[in-house]
């Protein structure tokens, strides 16, 4: 059976990934659990593997670990060699089958999350992190890579072109809405931890914002929310001046890295997970998208409110991310912005 049978927009991005170069082969026999299943990243990469599992007559289990069975078999279905784990990332993790590689993206993920519940934010990312570990210790994994994030370098001082992994920046620690970048400092620091202490073979995926065919219509990211005014014609408003420039990532690049990482990916070293040639503020990605579907004729506009800090925005900051050191593994990213926003739009038309 096909692993997105209602969309085909995403069906044609697991097809393409399962006929690339992508070294997916070599997990062939293996077992790899996916913390975060049923997220953005995590569902992909799952329906990733699986597509290439059938394309290729290959046998590659995953254990996909998640918190709600009803939601986990809405999003797998049937989709053979996909077991689902039920459980509680803040919980001692327990599985009595072999595990090889581990995925882990259990996360917060919302900005108005952060900001109102910054303590459940800070513990699911320190002690939900520590469980997965102590897991992967138990089962001796051959790999395990942890899915962080470009906020760990936090405010850049700007005299830097590109960020690379030893640059980083100011993050204020009396602000809530750090408890999500400084919550994943403090957990690559716990997984470098446990590779030195007690060998687990951790590596870490910093990526940038990512996103793609499959996004949730009703999702409340930045670009969701230009999709969507791009959909239903509505003008672009943005509530800060949009000068914030960062990379950008398309889904199915994410997931090849995260496989890159996983196999050839130095332990202990983190990769910085972006498509260079995306770099734009937020202000010129909403003209992009304006441009990019002139049929909508929609225009951008700025209302900056009274209580802005509410919406749990970041900074504003200039942070270019250098894909390099990844690339140096073999990895490339593949899909640039406007084709990102393209595929982007057509798959929320579809769901």
């Amino acid at each position: 059976m096909l692993e997105s049978v209602d969309n085909k927009v995403l069906q044609n991005d697991f097809d393409s990934l399962a006929n690339s170069n992508v070294p997916f082969g070599k997990l062939d026999g293996k077992t790899v659990l996916v913390t975060g299943a049923t997220g953005l990243i995590g569902s992909q990469f799952i329906k990733s593997i699986a597509c290439y599992n059938r394309i290729n007559n290959t046998n590659i289990k995953v254990v996909a670990f998640v918190r709600s069975e009803e939601k986990a078999k809405k999003v797998f279905g049937e989709i053979p060699n996909i077991e689902i784990l039920v459980g509680d990332i803040n919980s001692r993790i327990e599985y009595n089958g072999n595990v090889d590689y581990i995925i882990h993206g259990a996360s917060a993920t919302s900005s108005k999350y952060f900001v109102e519940h910054p303590v459940e934010t800070i513990y699911t990312a320190i002690d939900g992190t520590k469980n997965i570990l102590e897991f992967a210790k138990e089962k001796n994994v051959e790999s395990f890579v942890y899915l962080s994030s470009l906020e760990v370098y936090g405010t850049p001082d700007g005299t830097k072109e590109k960020i690379a992994e030893n640059d980083y920046g100011y993050i204020d620690q009396l602000n809530v809405r750090s408890s999500y970048s400084e919550g994943k400092r403090m957990v690559e620091c716990l997984c470098c931890s446990y590779a030195s202490e007690y060998n687990v073979p951790v590596k870490i995926a910093r990526l940038s914002q990512t996103f793609g065919a499959g996004v949730e219509y009703n999702d409340g990211r930045v670009f969701a929310e230009f999709a969507r005014c791009a959909i239903e014609k509505r003008n672009i408003v943005l509530h800060t001046q949009g000068n914030t420039v960062r990379t950008y990532c398309y889904t199915t690049d994410a997931i090849s890295a995260l496989i890159y990482i996983a196999l050839f990916g130095e332990v202990g070293s983190a990769y910085n997970v972006t498509n260079p040639d995306t770099a734009c503020s937020i202000k010129e990605m909403a003209q992009l998208v304006c441009d990019t579907f002139p049929q909508s004729e929609i225009k951008v506009e700025i209302d900056i409110p009274e209580n802005v800090a509410s919406f749990g925005y970041n900074p504003e900051m200039v942070i270019r991310l250098d894909s390099s050191k990844l690339e140096a593994l073999g990895w490339k990213a593949t899909v640039g912005m406007k084709e990102m926003f393209q595929r982007l739009v057509e798959s929320m038309k579809i769901s």
